[in-house]
């Protein structure tokens, strides 16, 4: 059983459940299943992180989060290579975390996995999904799988979308990636094929992967989760992550927990649910709290039209001459009089002496 989910009768009184286990719908007659997500479910999820499961060929009393622990190539010496898949759930959404997955078993266990019924997490029902998560938390299936998380906070998403260097959700979507395959190479599970649902031209993406991990086979295609049933798998845990996240979410704005609905569906633009909460929600003075990624359009549109305009007294108070009054455009006629420092033995001494 993997560390990584607790599945046993509990009874009404019992306390022994972390609370940052979040409890899945799902779980085999008579238990009780709680998807541990690697961090607290009693708070603010303000930063991003990666969570990953036991490994199947690790020695279940090793902390398998530690990069220092005894979970090398060695423990990984007997049996085949390991099929690694990767996708997302969560990118388009106004709201919530952006959830990057993999999920990866032993080559000679493949079919058998496949032979589940893992499809595109989109085109389950959350039952369903819960269902195909629990069947991954089961000895059978965990002796020969794993899978790991990169859970990507809205608050992050905002700033680097936001900053004056702009780190683009493209790219934030393939470090993730990235990320998670070297974290499963450092590990020591060792991965053989790669199958990743693509962001953006698939030939391109590709190409960098293969570039980065010459040794392995990577296949990057769109529709991937559809075609591969690894990165089904995948699919699967990066959405369940995001849905506990939601189902649990602790406003950072602590004045707001049991002020603020949760009804706030899918959080994609297109969902009615997710537009009226916006409506709903937006403080006229301070906007939206941190679930919201304030890079959106959908945000800024409704702040603009619903809480009040800011003016900025440093823009107001700003100078009109631009700095760039100071320099001389390539190729213009300095006619500028040079300051009598520059023109003094001693400074030209000390620029001279510097070149030395």
């Amino acid at each position: 059983m993997l560390a990584g989910a607790l599945t046993r009768p509990l009874d009404e009184d019992d306390d022994v459940m972390p609370s940052k286990r979040a409890k899945l719908s799902v779980a085999p007659e008579g238990m009780q299943m709680y998807l541990d997500l690697g961090i607290p479910m009693n708070e603010a999820l303000t930063k991003s992180y990666t969570f990953f499961s036991p490994l199947p060929f690790a020695n279940p009393d090793v902390n398998n989060n530690d990069k220092n622990s005894s979970n090398s190539s060695d423990n990984n010496s007997e049996g085949d290579g390991f099929v690694l898949g990767v996708d997302e759930a969560g990118r388009g959404p106004v709201l919530g975390p952006m959830v990057y997955a993999t999920c990866f078993c032993r080559e000679s266990y493949y079919a058998q996995l496949s032979s589940i019924g893992f499809a595109d997490s989109k085109q389950l029902t959350e039952t369903q999904r819960d269902q195909l998560f629990a069947k991954l938390q089961t000895t059978s299936v965990q002796q020969h799988t794993g899978w790991s998380i990169r859970c990507i906070s809205p608050q992050d998403i905002s700033h680097c979308m936001l900053r004056r260097t702009k780190y683009s959700l493209n790219a934030l979507a393939h470090d993730a990636t990235i990320q998670l395959i070297r974290d499963a190479l450092d590990r020591g599970v060792r991965i053989s094929k790669v199958f990743v649902d693509t962001v953006g031209p698939p030939q391109s993406y590709q190409k960098k992967l293969q570039d980065l991990f010459p040794k392995i086979e990577i296949t990057v295609a769109k529709k991937a989760d559809s075609l591969y049933p690894i990165v089904s798998a995948a699919s699967i845990c990066a959405k369940v992550t995001r849905d506990a996240h939601l189902s649990n979410w602790v406003f950072a704005e602590q004045w707001l927990q049991n002020k603020l609905s949760k009804e706030y569906g899918s959080g994609y633009p297109g969902d009615p649910k997710t537009i009226k909460w916006l409506r709903d929600s937006v403080d006229q003075v301070f906007g939206y709290p941190g679930i919201i990624r304030f890079s959106w359009s959908t945000c800024v549109k409704l702040l603009e039209e619903r809480a009040v305009k800011v003016v900025w007294a440093d823009d107001e108070d700003a100078p009109k001459n631009k700095a760039s009054k100071y320099f001389v455009r390539s190729g213009a006629a300095d006619n500028r009089p040079r300051s009598k420092f520059f023109g003094r033995n001693k400074a030209i001494r000390l620029g001279s002496s510097l070149n030395q």
